[in-house]
């Protein structure tokens, strides 16, 4: 019953939306598509991985959990400053909650799992990272940056708040650069912030 309660609860995560839009109806993405389509990612990208033998299981398994404390904490728009300073704090709490619902030996899994990606140190978790930052970028490439363009972001937020796509996936991250090049160069996304005045 318990477990059935956490999955019947998980549900809500279908209702938390994110700043990412959807490429074709260009409504706000919400979490639980966020979730599907990181582990399509991972499943298609997995050999790109800088890890050598990488658990691809484990992978999905840290994407699969890692953002269900949102249904609590909501999503933290990843260029908001301020509410990214307590972001951790918040998704702890929720993390206690929602894996609470579980069987102990579960709880202690899926919270295992929420703070591996968190600390972002073993293969699986860089991996996992990297595709969890790529997934948004591209969405947005392909939407011609218009969520960025909502909140003013610029080239070298993207850059600054990204590039560490490379210590999962060194292939990945050198494609996200030419594809934020591509869109840079059709003017959709601004180098840097205007100088004042100018």
């Amino acid at each position: 019953m318990r477990q059935i309660e956490f999955i019947a609860e998980c549900d809500r995560l279908k209702e938390v939306f994110r700043q990412t839009i959807n490429t074709a109806s260009r409504r706000a993405e919400n979490d639980a598509e966020h979730s599907w389509h990181l582990c399509l990612c991972v499943i298609v990208l997995a050999e790109h991985a800088n890890a050598k033998h990488l658990d691809v299981l484990r992978v999905l398994q840290l994407l699969i959990v890692h953002d269900l404390v949102e249904i609590d904490a909501g999503d933290t728009f990843a260029y908001d400053v301020a509410a990214m300073a307590n972001q951790h704090e918040r998704e702890a709490v929720a993390a206690d909650r929602i894996f609470g619902l579980l069987p102990p030996d579960q709880t202690t899994q899926f919270r295992a799992l929420w703070d591996e990606f968190e600390a972002k140190e073993t293969p699986e978790a860089k991996f996992a990272t990297a595709v969890d930052r790529f997934q948004p970028m591209l969405l947005n490439c392909r939407t011609q940056g218009e969520a960025w363009g909502r909140h003013g972001i610029t080239h070298d937020r993207v850059v600054a708040r990204n590039r560490h796509i490379a210590e999962g996936c060194t292939e990945l991250w050198r494609y996200a650069e030419e594809m934020l090049q591509g869109i840079v160069d059709a003017g959709h996304l601004p180098k840097g912030p205007k100088p004042v005045g100018g």
